[in-house]
């Protein structure tokens, strides 16, 4: 009989265990990355392509180039397009990012050679008919006016222009007036120079004969080699409070540039940020939520990118509460700097830390998404290990001396929007 009165053991095994996989070489440079392990009869093909925000001349064109892939080939239309899919059960998914376009297409395994011709047909020779990139064009413009409204969407993009600069690609804002001036030959003109595949990703248990069929057609294919594009950051105004009359609340965002994934202090800053707002018993939570009631959700985070990263701090507070929130803010980012971290709040926030991460590789397809970041941003194969290892063995003292070299409170850039 089960007594619920005994509290289940605590597991502290940290085991971290990425999937084994089979690198195919293509020419023209680019490789087929294949991951076997996945039991069910699915599989998930992705194409990821050097094309993002980074890689754009004009604003906007990364983004519109790549939501218009699946809208026209040469034989068929967007509608037929979606007809074909929709009739064996695949679905795309088209994803612009700052770095990276990615493409992918889920389906049943029986239905590979189905949905291939018409993926890769896409994929290679999209055509970008007039109609379709106006429709594509009036449905973002439609998005950006509703984002435009929010305070959270534009303390986020004010604080992204004032870390980088407004000239850098990781700074600079899509407006509704650079989507209305972009043409279709702008789309084709930059398809046909930036779109070079970095990797193609297969998920799915396949026989060797489709494998060689696949990176043969892969491998055949003619793709562009831009230059590489190196940008400095420009940063703004370090404080900026765009004031709207009409708004109850007003959104906070602090944030900074910080160090990236290859940096050896890294993975300490990833177990800072945890302790300061990267969870709900985090610090940030606990004062200015629970103690002082000044807000229901606040966060901190760290997001790389390629080439930087940017660590922010982000919440929702009454107008009259915004100098009062800051100072807190403020206050615990000094508490950081200035006390070692107790001995039972490193344990619990670093227990919690570690559990997420294994929930991060709970399935197949999460797990090979680790894989993909490491080959994708330069890695070494055994980061997550050495990940593991590194948080294991961190101190407080360690986190001490993270927290004065890189997150000094008045090192943070300050946004309020309402």
């Amino acid at each position: 009989m089960l007594n619920r009165a005994t509290p289940p053991g605590f597991s502290t095994d940290f085991s971290f265990q990425l999937p084994s996989v089979e690198n195919y070489s293509l020419t023209g440079g680019t490789s087929l990355v294949l991951f076997k392990g996945i039991q069910q009869e699915v599989f998930k093909l992705e194409a990821i392509f050097k094309a993002g925000k980074w890689y754009e001349s004009k604003p906007g064109l990364a983004h519109l180039t790549g939501a218009l892939l699946d809208k026209g080939t040469a034989d068929k239309s967007a509608r037929e397009i979606a007809e074909i899919f929709d009739y064996y059960g695949a679905q795309v998914e088209i994803s612009s990012g700052y770095d990276f376009i990615s493409v992918s297409l889920y389906a049943l395994k029986k239905y590979f050679d189905k949905v291939l011709p018409l993926f890769w047909e896409m994929l290679s020779a999209p055509v970008f008919r007039g109609p379709e990139v106006d429709l594509q064009k009036e449905i973002l413009i439609q998005n950006l006016k509703v984002n435009n409204e929010k305070n959270s969407y534009v303390a986020g993009k004010l604080l992204r222009k004032n870390i980088f600069g407004i000239g850098h690609p990781y700074g600079s804002a899509v407006e509704g007036e650079h989507i209305a001036g972009l043409t279709a030959d702008d789309l084709r003109q930059f398809f046909a120079t930036s779109f070079s595949p970095v990797e193609f990703y297969l998920a799915g248990n396949f026989d060797d004969p489709t494998i060689d069929a696949l990176t043969h057609r892969l491998g055949n294919a003619a793709w562009p080699r831009p230059a590489e594009k190196h940008m400095v950051a420009n940063p703004g105004v370090t404080r900026e409070h765009q004031v709207k009359p009409d708004s109850v609340q007003s959104s906070l965002r602090l944030g900074k540039s910080v160090i990236n994934r290859d940096h050896p202090d890294y993975f300490h800053l990833l177990l800072l940020n945890h302790i300061l707002g990267g969870y709900f018993g985090s610090r940030l939570m606990k004062s200015i939520r629970e103690e002082k009631g000044l807000t229901y959700g606040i966060y901190s985070s760290v997001s790389p990118f390629r080439n930087e990263c940017m660590m922010s701090i982000g919440s929702d507070v009454n107008k009259d509460k915004v100098a009062l929130t800051l100072d807190e803010i403020r206050k615990e980012l000094s508490q950081l700097c200035e006390k070692a971290i107790p001995e039972e709040e490193l344990v619990v926030s670093r227990n919690h830390f570690m559990g997420s991460l294994q929930l991060e590789v709970a399935s197949p397809f999460s797990a090979f998404e680790k894989v993909k970041g490491i080959r994708l941003n330069g890695l070494d194969p055994q980061y997550y290990h050495r990940m593991v290892a590194s948080l294991q063995a961190a101190t407080s003292e360690d986190l001490l001396r993270t927290a004065r070299n890189y997150i000094s409170p008045e090192s943070f850039y300050e946004v309020v929007v309402g």
